[in-house]
Formats: C-alpha cells, structure tokens, sequence
C-alpha cells in the first residue's frame, strides 16, 4: 500500500529479528502464554481449573483468530477483553477461567517487559559483534602511524588501531550497562487493579502466601528469576527510562564513532564502503558521500532525543497509574529499540568495510612530524654541546617561518632543512630526517593496543563465540 504512512522504522533500517519483537504477533502470542501460565499457576495453588482447560488454551496458543479480535474491539472498544474474548472462541472449555483475577496490565506489561528484554538481548549479541569485528580492524592497524588530533588541530601521532579501541572503550561501557539492565529485569507479574493483589486474595481465601507464589510461579514459567517485589497497577515508568538511557548511551558511542569516520573520509584517510554502482550525489557524479556514518548520525540524534520520553513519563505519573503514558510508550518505546538496533547494522557494515589509505596518512603526518619533533631535536642538539634557551629561541623563529610557508604560501614544509642549515644545531639534514621515523612518536599506541584486545576483548569474544557473525579468532 502506498496510501498511508509507514515509519522509516518499521521499513528501511532494523533487522528482522528486531521488527518481528515489536511486531503485532509476538504480541498477542506473548499475552496467551501469559494466560497460560496464570492458569497453570492457579491451578497449581489450588484453583478449580483442569488439565483439559489448560491443554485447549496451549493448543491454540498460535493460532490467533485475530479477525474475531478486531471485531470484538470495533464493538467494546478495549483490545485486551477483545483478545480474551478472542481466545475463549477458540477455548470453549477453558473461556470462563482465561485471564482469571488479572487487570489489563497483566498482560500488557508483562508483554512490553518479555520484549524489552529480548529487545536489550539482541542489542547485546550486536555490540558484541561490532566489538569483534572493531577488534580485528585494530590489530591490522595496531602499528601504523597516524596523525592524533586534539581539538580536530594536528597533535602527537597515535595509531590507526589504537583509535579503534577508543571506539570499542565506548561500547564496552555499553555492554556494562546493557548487562547490568538485562540482569535486573524482572516482571510485573499479576498484581492487581491497584497492586496490592486484591482479587487473588479474594480468590485464594485470604491466603498470602499462595499471592507470594503466584507471582514467582508466573516469572519462572516467563523464564525470569521473580517479579518486582511492588507496585501500582502497572510497573514503574522508571523501567521504560533505564531502558532508554542505555539506548541512548549506545547511539552517543555510535555518533562518536560516525563523526571520526566522516572526518577521517573527509580528510581522504579512512573511507566507509562505496558499492560499484552506489551514487554519492545525483548532482556531482565524482562525490563518495559517508551516507552511512551520516545515517547513524541521525537515527543516533533521533534515540538520544528520544530518550527524554520515558523520563518525562515516569516524572508525571500519578499515584498507581494513569493513562497518558499509553500512547507515548507505544511509540518511544519500539522506536528506540528500531533505531539502535539499525544504527548497530550500519555501524557493522561500516566496520567490515573500512578503507585504509596510508600512504595519505605518512603524507599528511609527515607534513606535521617535523614540528612535533623539535623537542627531540632540540634535546639532540643540547647533548652535542648546544645552548638550549638559544636554540629554543631559534627554533620557535624555524617553525614560524616553516608554518607561514605552509599555512600561507601552500608550500611544503621546510623546517628540517631550515634547522640543518642553522650552525647553532650541527645536525645534517640527513641526521634530522633519521629522527623523523614515525614509530618513534607514537609512544605505546602499538602495545596498548594489543593489550587491550588480549586482556579485554578477546575474553569476551571467547565467552560469546556462539552469538558472533563475524568469525571470532584475532590474532593480536
């Protein structure tokens, strides 16, 4: 259909696995098997229900009639008694017991809960791969000089590779974060119009511990380790803004990630991937434009903004619910999720990709390696007998007049020739031009490099080998 919106989100950027959690299916089929395991649960504490009810409500547990659902909620105007009224179509013998002592959120909540954590898990396994395949970038790279950049002004050399593992810092302290969250994740469980578990009390004769098991019961059937021990009707809107400033601290590290890219594409260094038959510009045929690192950059900008929407939620909640934070979370909450989990696919596919071209980097790093290395000449010359206030006099003159030819006249640099040429220095130019190795400056940007990919990645490559796309041996 070309006659009504559809979000960029739901068809351009994230992966399959990723639409299908959010999608109407794994929605509706979360909700029966919640169902069923309340039924189960309250059979198993005492209920009147019978195996033969439980056994209608699995065997139609897929086979949603969703029509009859539609329907229903066109007439009553309520989607979750339009599901349960649903499923007792297909279950005549357990209609009466579906949904039993639960309010809406049972399931609704419990449901955006299951799929917030399978959504947190997903983002888990592709930051990990991203890791790897970052890891093996900086490796190839570990050695290779590069100029270093501080206020985007030429500074101290580094490497190539140990600039990776500046992006790879980034998402490591993601994945603590996303770890962390995904092993504090609990259910609602079924707590009742107002939480206090009224209606099972009433249901289980007063009995409070049979309330207490019935929602550890409910989590472990879920797969989870218990529920949160208190709320309102629905869990705290806190849930949804933890969620989100993880979400957001990924697309701070992936936007960190893109703008070195485009810099560094800009600079003809480091280009992103450009297919055969890919078109920079519709205007200017020559342009290799780095749309990818820039599409992170927006879906990154669009999470980072998004992320004040459950904040905002949770800080106008109001006693143990309202309503208004329905329809924000039914937008804020699946896009958020969309967006990084396409934002990790590009960032993938950048990385798997990377053009290197050294010698543009020796070029331009030699260009500045001579005023970098004045220190050292300077320190070479004092040892050789020399007067070190003159000659650090004469070498601040040297590498004015050296930048105003190449700053103003677009000329190449000259200082070592200039300092050869000075008899304060007794240095040739040959002797000045040994000093100018660029392996000499870059101090332990190799070895830092390789440590931190042996003592840090690589354990985590190790432990998560079955979860990688990419192939997971690196040899540092």
């Amino acid at each position: 259909m070309n006659d009504n919106y559809t979000s960029p989100l739901s068809e351009r950027y994230p992966s399959k696995e990723m639409k299908y959690l959010f999608s109407p299916e794994m929605k509706f089929r979360t909700w029966r098997r919640l169902w069923i395991a309340l039924a189960e649960t309250e059979k198993e504490l005492g209920l009147e229900i019978t195996q033969e009810q439980i056994d209608e409500l699995k065997a139609n547990a897929l086979n949603i009639n969703y029509d009859v659902a539609k329907e229903r909620e066109a007439i009553v105007r309520h989607d979750v008694m339009s599901h349960v009224y649903a499923y007792g179509q297909q279950c005549p013998k357990a209609k009466g017991i579906i949904h039993l002592g639960a309010t809406s959120c049972y399931v609704g909540d419990n449901t955006d809960l299951i799929i917030m954590t399978e959504g947190l898990k997903l983002i888990r396994n592709k930051i990990i791969n991203v890791l790897a395949q970052l890891a093996k970038f900086a490796v190839e790279y570990k050695s290779l000089p590069t100029l270093g950049f501080t206020h985007f002004q030429p500074a101290q050399p580094t490497t190539v590779g140990k600039r990776a593992t500046l992006w790879m810092q980034e998402l490591l302290l993601d994945l603590e974060d996303i770890e962390h969250l995904i092993g504090t994740m609990k259910l609602l469980g079924s707590k009742g119009t107002t939480g206090t578990q009224a209606s099972f009390l009433e249901l289980f004769d007063g009995d409070h511990e049979k309330c207490k098991k019935l929602d550890q019961l409910i989590a472990e059937k879920m797969g989870y380790s218990g529920c949160y021990a208190v709320s309102g009707q629905t869990y705290s809107r806190k849930v949804d803004s933890r969620a989100l400033n993880v979400l957001s601290g990924i697309a701070q590290s992936a936007h960190k990630f893109s703008n070195d890219i485009r810099l560094l594409q800009h600079l003809k260094e480091i280009e992103e991937p450009f297919e055969k038959n890919q078109i920079g510009s519709s205007a200017m045929a020559y342009k290799r434009n780095p749309m990818r690192s820039e599409r992170i950059a927006a879906l990154a900008n669009y999470v980072i903004a998004d992320a004040t929407n459950p904040a905002i939620t949770a800080a106008t909640q109001w006693f143990e619910r309202t309503l208004d934070d329905s329809a924000n979370k039914r937008i804020s909450i699946p896009e958020a999720f969309l967006a990084i989990d396409g934002i990790l696919e590009l960032y993938l596919n950048i990385v798997d990709g990377l053009v290197v071209y050294p010698k543009v980097i020796h070029a331009r790093l030699m260009q500045e390696l001579p005023f970098m290395a004045t220190e050292n000449i300077m320190m070479d010359a004092v040892k050789a007998g020399g007067d070190r206030q003159e000659l650090h006099e004469r070498i601040r003159e040297h590498s004015m007049e050296a930048g105003k030819r190449v700053k103003v006249e677009g000329k190449e640099n000259d200082l070592l020739k200039r300092i050869a040429e000075d008899p304060a220095f007794n240095m040739s130019l040959e002797q000045l031009e040994s000093i100018m190795d660029p392996s000499n400056f870059v101090g332990r940007a190799p070895e830092q490099t390789a440590e931190f990919i042996q003592e840090i990645i690589q354990p985590i490559i190790e432990q998560n080998k079955d979860i990688l796309g990419v192939k997971a041996e690196i040899t540092v």
